[in-house]
């Protein structure tokens, strides 16, 4: 665990949800919450698949013993039920960088504000506690909703890395990427801010 960046554990809390440290007890309400199939169409990976689950979700409990991943499983505050999941990963503290990505909710709560609150919290933390210079994000090239997404909060886009990953079917994948850096997250802050002020008030 690297102790001199992220001390874990860490509880992250927002207005509707909390982040908490993934842990293994959580595995079973957080498959369950993957099984909604509607999740998974624009996306590389699956996994509300048991074996692709439980293998990804034990490489980021390792991932966060080794200092380079940060599991969260995301919390609906009124019901304390899970509803998904993010992370930090690629945490290199040496350069003062690392993303945010593997990130995932209930279709239920699609269109509310979970998801830029979860950003807020993670955002908020990265800069505002751990001094980050660069904040990553990343995206499936055809996956537009996503993409959508990382800009509405601020996201600058980089470029895409033309076959830049292998997917579970064996098809090579362009990743976009997309960054916020220190000296624009004040106004990706207020950008976010004002996005779940307007959520709450229509």
């Amino acid at each position: 665990m690297n102790d001199l960046w992220i001390n874990h554990p860490i509880v992250l809390q927002g207005k509707t949800v909390e982040l908490h440290p993934l842990e293994a007890e959580n595995f079973e309400k957080l498959l369950e919450a993957a099984s909604n199939q509607e999740i998974w169409e624009l996306t590389s990976v699956n996994y509300s698949v048991p074996e692709i689950f439980y293998s990804n979700s034990n490489a980021a409990l390792q991932g966060r013993e080794d200092g380079t991943v940060y599991p969260f499983v995301i919390i609906d505050k009124s019901t304390k039920e899970i509803i998904g999941t993010t992370r930090f990963l690629d945490i290199m503290p040496s350069d003062k960088k690392l993303e945010i990505g593997v990130t995932w909710i209930k279709k239920e709560y699609w269109g509310s504000i979970v998801n830029l609150e979860c950003k807020l919290l993670l955002l908020s933390y990265s800069f505002d506690v751990l001094n980050a210079n660069r904040v990553q994000f990343r995206a499936k090239a055809d996956n537009i909703r996503s993409r959508k997404a990382i800009e509405k909060i601020g996201g600058v886009f980089e470029g895409v890395f033309r076959k830049d990953k292998i997917e579970p079917n064996g098809c090579p994948r362009d990743t976009a990427f997309f960054s916020i850096i220190d000296s624009e997250w004040e106004n990706s802050k207020k950008m976010i801010e004002l996005k779940i002020e307007e959520k709450v008030n229509c």
